[in-house]
């Protein structure tokens, strides 16, 4: 005869509970899918947000790597990266046209964060792309 369980390891599961945490769950991940949809930027196409990807990786690199740039927003670009990195996505990125759009969010917020700790003016002077890839950085976060 088998030893007996304790107590604990002998109560069933409950299964409302599971299903209220995991409902919750759902609907909290519907909301941030819901704000991220309205955040996002409408009047820029993606061609046009690809081209500017590499310039915009390079203004990251060279933000964080100024010492006049506060601590503060270097710490929100390094999460920035993490939040990119990370194979962990609200959308899953297989998922088309939407996959790819937590991380846009995510990234033009926060780069209207570093707007305005750092200035437009502050921005432009570290770009290292051309006037048209800033006008449309400017565009995307915002310019002002």
């Amino acid at each position: 005869m088998p030893p007996s369980l304790p107590t604990c390891q002998r109560n069933p599961v409950d299964w409302r509970t599971l299903a209220v945490v995991m409902a919750s769950v759902l609907a909290v991940w519907a909301v941030l899918i819901g704000l991220l949809w309205m955040f996002r930027p409408r009047d820029v196409g993606l061609g046009e947000l690809v081209r500017v990807i590499p310039d915009v990786v390079r203004l990251v690199r060279r933000l964080l790597a100024d010492r006049a740039v506060p601590l503060r927003v270097k710490v929100v670009l390094v999460g920035l990266l993490a939040w990119l990195i990370s194979p962990i996505d609200l959308i899953p990125e297989f998922i088309p046209i939407l996959g790819p759009l937590d991380d846009l969010v995510v990234a033009v917020l926060v780069l209207r964060y570093v707007r305005r700790k750092v200035g437009l003016e502050g921005l432009r002077s570290r770009w290292p792309g051309t006037p048209d890839g800033f006008a449309l950085l400017s565009r995307i976060i915002g310019s002002g």
